[in-house]
């Protein structure tokens, strides 16, 4: 059958039927029914407007036709026919119709409205992919170009289009009024509806309407983030910055009494004058007592009651018979104003107290739970709960879910494998019940993995979002990364909405000096309405987190933590090494904590016994610290043939170092664990699990080899191994089925996944800088995978002791010290900047004040400012003070010798810490000494302490003869003294007999170290002077040795009246530093022109100078509460503003602030935004091919050192030196705007090592070729890929936003190119 070429206007023949209803069929001379087999449909260039069919020719036309088939003008002996589809199977009728017929031809079929569409129209596909796609036009010749795109696409000019907007919101509403009691219809009132301009793009308010479908997951960076707790919504007028000129009215208090700007006012309330209330009255009196005379008591009560109530500050006398049981004595002076002031401050500032106390007691943001009492009463309290367990829960957790019953924010810390994931649970399923929705957040994407699948089994509805899966995102619980939440909490999403509970796992991640910044912006950036869950190891400073939290949140946090393990462990050194030596397993610690030293001697006795033997054998040897891989296969031989005999198995073996695992586990090849049956099912199911990859990657060296392992019994985890063959040892563990696991530090980091044993084979690790030991949070939280709740009764923790048993204080503060306790990690990124900076409600101050790191410094905000408002009241009710005629300089003389106490302070001290300036306070040597009970006084050293932190100094001192005793150093601080004795250097002298104290003085107390020393006898001064201070020999007379010391200090005091000759800190001390010398000559000027003053030689200076002195004082201290309480204080300031300059200097922000167009693609990237913003910008990755542009940018994801340099192309090699000279250029701009990263640093952070593997990667090169190229572990090579895949997402959305579509497509080639294989290969966990 001939296949019939068909013009249309419409190339889908039931797109043109679904148009029009259906019509009978019309009459007809003859009816041909066939079935057409596929035809080739062309536009027509002229096609018919009425969507009808008709046949153009009866000779066939192929489908490699080229040219266009012209269709002649018909004819009057063309046949004219219909088109009539039958059902669905694809067969037409034609039916033929009279020529005369004016009707027109219409497509006819037996369904109601035809076939759906099935594809997009022909033209509109032409249309889209080639003529407006500009990656499809000829650049070359872009006339012609453009001059066909206008011809074959012909656009209506529509112009009022441009003058469309959007509709504007209604600004009010109708509301029904009903009768109170039959609920009748009354009437309509119309109300205004307030925020209904709100938006995502202008308002943190949660009234704003939702954005668009498309971006209520994740939302965008253009939105604004919903308000975080603890803040307040700033209006337009509170964002501007207040000037020095404007100041806070009080709208509440005295503003119709005290005018703004007025220390006090005048109150014309009641104009009749006051009595004074501590005044007594003779004529009340009198009138009291002609009451009494009257006989008309009750008369005489309201007659007083009545006068009290109109004169209404007077005392009431009470009734009395004598004037003497009234209190009133002859001669009693009148209580004056100043004494009432002063009793009415005081009872202000006891009740201020009392008001502080309470709100103290009201502001306890973190409040511990008590576990030791049984909640007995449960079930009661909780008839009906969310989530129902098989097992009876323990005190801690029955607590946590009585506090989310209640909808309180919990801090869970808890031992290791106690059950902290029932809490997690229960808001799971506290959340579905409520209808709303959780987000469980993890920091690391394996936890993620195996949470979503035990969840998904648990509650069903559970969704998965990490960097490249996104599983059931409308899900009510969805699992997510940290950083994940914080993109989403900075971009606005609407699933904040209905949020209700966010649960942290694993807080203590918090310490992790790269990612812990992560936790405190998401902890900072949560709305109010959402509840905070946190769960974490046992830490030492739970409280002052909770506090923390509660206090910027301004919620309580209820922190709940467990007193013990569910399973003790206990702690063995193991010093065998052969099958005769495997017993040699000695307890340190038992399951009571406490440590055994005898274990630990036992131990160092056998091991020693062991080293002389063998040198008796073969001769002393130097002892090591390392040893050779047979001594550790036979030590790993005999140990788990020990513990396999004991049943003492599964065991995880923490070996820091990936090396070493795979070494460990390859030298174990001889060893067999597992059973033919566990075998067989080792083997099924590891065959069925690597069905998913690709033939050639299942033959890969690492599977081959974990499959020969596996089977044995013995498996190994760490970052190298692939990630699907890790979920394959994970999941074998937990059945296990894998005896022994060799894995590093990262299996202890949440997986829950217990052992019986846990070995160490070593206690120091390299963290990076150098090697050093375990720490104990370290060391506690892998040792807690030791023991399996309900299946052992105590778990088994042993340490190897290879080449010597470790000293006995590193294990005793490595196993029984104090877990690591919660720092800040928190510092400025430049993402974090322009998130904030883009909002103009929300300042990067407001997060540096509320991060954890600040929160020392702010706890006493609150308080600071109560002072600041007392100290404001205090400085306006002093006097001011006179600064006229010759006390016009007071002022400066104050601040003169302000300065001249602070750098005499300052030459002090550095005399004091320097080593010339010790050696020079040896006993014997006069020192000039003052103190709040000395002045002046010249005294002798007689000992020196040996404490160099808090050094004292015993000296003989002069006083009066009144004033002798033995005097402890003076911890108070030093009161205010006269200008002259601030400033004077005359010598005390004695006015009657001299006498002489022996004191322990402080290294502040010395003034003065003299050019003169006496011989002296310290011993004997000493004994004789504390003898004498014994009642019985009170009265005897001083010894030789003291009265000749004293006689000499009063001849040099009297000798030097002005002052002894001191040490010069430079010349005589040789102290050369700087500040040093600047202070010496700056005390010098100083010195001198306290003589050009001329308010000393006023009669009023003494009086004056006090009255400035009690001032300065107050406002000194007002000045530096108003520097704690403001944005000054804070420590990373400074970083701020220099980062802010590279910002302006890089155009990301102009001078205002505000966020420019590279500002806001650098929003768009998560990570090393400004090196790949400016390579965005000068166009460096849209001249490169999709797998250059990704080898190129995997410098970004790839961290680890090789030895293997890459082989790469020119082009590629060029790509490489304008990446390190772009960041070469943003390290010279952040050194100049005085941050401290250094050009070195900054440059070697970008590592090319993976650029060849990635770029034959992108061009289809398999993974096992792949593997040959470099000496990285396959596993590292694919988390690379991995991260690379979301920087390729990130630059593409970028692209987008600047209008680059060229590099958009590039980018979703690259990003398709690398997602394939055994890189991509779906968890095992999620499918």
């Amino acid at each position: 059958m001939s296949s019939f070429c068909l013009a249309a206007g419409n190339t889908n023949p039931a797109a043109a039927v679904s148009k029009r209803p259906r019509e009978e069929l019309p009459g007809r001379e003859q009816r041909i029914v066939f079935s057409l087999p596929p035809l080739r449909l062309r536009t027509h260039s002229s096609p018919i407007r009425d969507n009808s069919f008709r046949v153009a020719a009866v000779r066939p036309v192929m489908a490699s036709d080229a040219q266009r088939v012209v269709l002649p003008a018909m004819g009057p002996s063309d046949l004219s026919l219909s088109v009539l589809e039958m059902g669905c199977s694809g067969s037409f009728e034609l039916l033929s119709r009279p020529m005369g017929s004016s009707e027109p031809l219409l497509p006819q079929s037996t369904l109601p409205v035809g076939l759906p569409p099935f594809a997009p129209p022909l033209l509109s596909e032409v249309e889209s992919r080639f003529l407006r796609d500009p990656a499809w036009l000829p650049l070359h010749c872009p006339q012609l170009a453009f001059s066909s795109g206008r011809t074959a696409l012909k656009r209506d000019r529509q112009p009022h289009s441009l003058l469309q907007c959007g509709v504007s919101p209604l600004h009010s509403s109708l509301s029904v009024v009903r009768h109170p009691t039959t609920g009748e219809l009354l009437d309509f009132t119309e109300e205004l509806s307030e925020d209904t301009g709100l938006s995502c793009k202008n308002s943190l308010s949660f009234l704003r309407p939702p954005g668009p479908p498309g971006q209520t997951l994740r939302g965008s960076t253009t939105n604004y983030p919903f308000l975080p707790g603890g803040m307040e919504e700033l209006s337009l007028d509170q964002i501007k910055k207040k000037t020095q000129l404007e100041e806070d009215i009080d709208f509440e208090n005295n503003l119709l009494s005290t005018p703004p700007g007025f220390n006090r006012g005048m109150d014309f309330t009641n104009s009749e004058p006051k009595g004074t209330p501590s005044e007594v009255s003779l004529l009340s009196l009198l009138s009291s007592f002609d009451d009494i005379i009257d006989g008309r008591p009750e008369h005489g009560e309201q007659e007083e009651k009545k006068r009290g109530e109109e004169k209404g500050g007077e005392r009431k006398v009470q009734r009395s018979n004598s004037l003497e049981e009234l209190g009133i004595k002859d001669g009693l002076p009148p209580v004056t104003p100043s004494a009432r002031r002063a009793k009415e401050e005081e009872e202000k500032k006891k009740k201020e107290e009392q008001e502080n106390k309470k709100e103290g007691e009201r502001e306890r943001w973190a409040v511990p739970v008590d576990i030791n009492t049984p909640c007995e009463d449960f079930h009661k309290r909780i008839p009906d709960p969310a989530f129902k367990w098989p097992f009876e829960l323990d005190v801690f957790q029955k607590q946590a879910v009585l506090c989310l019953e209640k909808g309180q924010s919990v801090f869970v810390a808890a031992h290791t494998s106690a059950g902290k994931t029932v809490v997690a649970e229960y808001a799971i399923a506290l959340s579905q019940k409520h209808m709303t929705r959780t987000i469980y957040t993890s920091p690391i994407k394996a936890l993620s993995n195996q949470k979503f699948r035990d969840f998904k089994g648990t509650f069903g509805d559970v969704g998965l979002l990490t960097g490249d899966v996104q599983l059931n995102p409308e899900a009510s619980c969805l699992i997510m990364t940290t950083e994940i939440l914080r993109s989403m909490l900075y971009n606005g999403s609407d699933v904040i909405r209905d949020l209700e509970w966010v649960i942290f796992d694993e807080v203590h991640y918090i310490n992790d000096i790269e990612r812990g910044v992560v936790w405190e912006e998401v902890l900072i950036m949560l709305p109010e309405h959402v509840g905070i869950i946190l769960l974490s190891a046992t830490v030492p400073n739970a409280l002052e987190f909770s506090d923390w939290i509660g206090r910027i949140k301004k919620r309580q946090i209820f922190v709940i933590s467990t007193l013990k393990r569910p399973v003790p462990l206990e702690h063995f050194l193991y010093t065998g090494n052969s099958s005769k030596t495997q017993k040699e397993l000695f307890l340190l610690v038992d399951s009571n904590g406490t440590f055994l030293t005898k274990g630990y001697y036992a131990a160092v006795e056998a091991k020693k016994e062991r080293t002389s033997k063998h040198a008796q054998s073969f001769g002393a040897k130097t002892a090591s610290q390392n040893t050779t891989p047979n001594q550790d296969r036979a030590v790993w031989l005999s140990l788990l043939s020990s513990l396999s005999q004991r049943d003492q198995t599964p065991v995880v073996a923490f070996t820091f170092s990936r090396t070493r695992c795979d070494d460990n586990a390859r030298a174990l090849s001889s060893l067999d664990l597992t059973s033919s049956a566990e075998k067989s099912e080792i083997h099924c199911f590891f065959n069925k699990c690597i069905t998913r990859l690709r033939g050639s990657d299942r033959q890969l060296p690492q599977v081959l080899q974990m499959i020969q392992l596996l089977k044995k019994g013995i498996g190994v985890h760490h970052s190298g191994i692939l990630p699907i063959l890790k979920e394959v040892i994970e999941m074998l563990f937990t059945r296990g089925l894998v005896k022994v696991l060799f894995a590093t530090e990262t299996f202890a980091m949440g997986v829950n996944m217990p052992a019986r044993t846990v070995v160490f084979d070593s206690i120091r690790k390299h963290d990076g800088t150098g090697f050093r030991d375990l720490l104990p949070g370290e060391y506690i939280q892998m040792a807690g995978r030791a023991g399996r709740r309900g299946l052992d009764t105590t778990g088994t923790v042993i340490i190897l002791c290879k080449a010597g048993v470790h000293e006995m204080s590193d294990l005793h503060k490595m196993m029984l010290g104090k877990p690591t306790v919660l720092q800040s990690q928190f510092r400025l990124t430049y993402t974090m900047i322009l998130n904030l900076l883009r909002v103009e409600a929300l300042r990067v101050t407001d997060m540096m004040k509320r991060s954890f790191s600040e929160c020392h410094c702010r706890r006493d905000a609150q308080s600071h400012e109560k002072r600041i408002a007392q100290l404001k009241k205090m400085l306006s009710s002093l006097p001011p003070i006179d600064t006229e005629g010759q006390l016009a300089d007071l002022v400066t003389y104050y601040h003169t010798v302000r300065e001249l106490t602070l750098t005499r302070g300052t030459l002090q001290k550095a005399t004091l810490e320097s080593v010339n300036g010790v050696k020079a306070l040896s006993v014997g040597r006069v020192v000039v000494i003052n103190n709040s009970q000395h002045t002046n006084a010249l005294g002798v050293i007689l000992q020196v302490s040996s404490d160099s932190a808090n050094r004292t100094f015993t000296a003989l001192v002069l006083c009066e003869k009144d004033g002798e005793g033995t005097l402890k150093p003076d911890a108070a601080p030093t009161p205010p003294k006269s200008p002259q004795l601030l400033c004077s250097t005359a010598l005390f002298i004695p006015e009657g007999p001299c006498g002489h104290t022996v004191q322990k003085i402080r290294a502040e107390d010395v003034t003065g170290i003299t050019v003169k020393t006496l011989r002296v006898a310290p011993d004997r001064i000493i004994d004789n002077f504390n003898k004498r201070q014994m009642p019985r020999f009170k009265l005897d007379p001083p010894g030789q040795a003291i009265s000749t010391t004293t006689q000499e200090l009063l001849r040099l005091a009297e000798a030097n009246p002005d002052g002894v000759a001191t040490l010069d800190p430079v010349n005589d001390l040789q102290l050369k530093g700087v500040e040093v010398v600047e202070a010496s000559m700056r005390l010098r000027i100083l010195q001198e022109s306290l003589g050009q003053f001329t308010c000393v030689h006023s009669p009023r200076f003494s009086e004056e100078f006090s009255r400035l002195q009690e001032r300065m004082v107050l406002q000194e201290e007002l000045d530096r509460l108003q520097f704690l309480v403001s944005d000054q204080s804070l420590s990373l300031l400074p970083e701020y503003h220099q980062r802010v300059e590279v910002l302006k200097s890089l155009q990301y922000v102009d001078a205002g602030g505000a966020v420019q167009l590279k500002g806001r693609v650098a929003c768009e990237l998560s990570s090393h935004e400004l090196l790949l913003t400016e390579l965005l910008f000068e166009g460096a990755l849209s001249s490169l091919p999709p797998e250059e542009s990704a080898a190129l940018l995997s410098c970004l994801v790839f961290t680890q050192k090789t030895q293997v340099t890459p082989e790469i192309n020119a082009s590629l090699q060029e790509g490489v030196q304008r990446v390190l000279g772009v960041a070469k250029r943003i390290a010279e701009l952040q050194r100049e705007c005085g941050l401290s990263e250094s050009v070195e640093d900054y440059v070697g952070q970008y590592k090319f090592g993976l650029t060849e593997v990635v770029y034959c990667w992108a061009r289809g090169m398999p993974f096992s070729e792949i593997a040959t190229l470099t000496d990285v572990q396959e596993g590292i090579v694919v988390r690379c890929i991995q991260r690379l895949d979301e920087v390729l997402k990130d630059v593409r959305n970028a692209a987008r936003i600047v209008g680059d579509s060229v590099l958009y497509s590039k980018m979703e080639q690259a990003s398709t190119a690398i997602k394939r294989d055994i890189v991509f290969t779906a968890s095992l966990y999620t499918h």
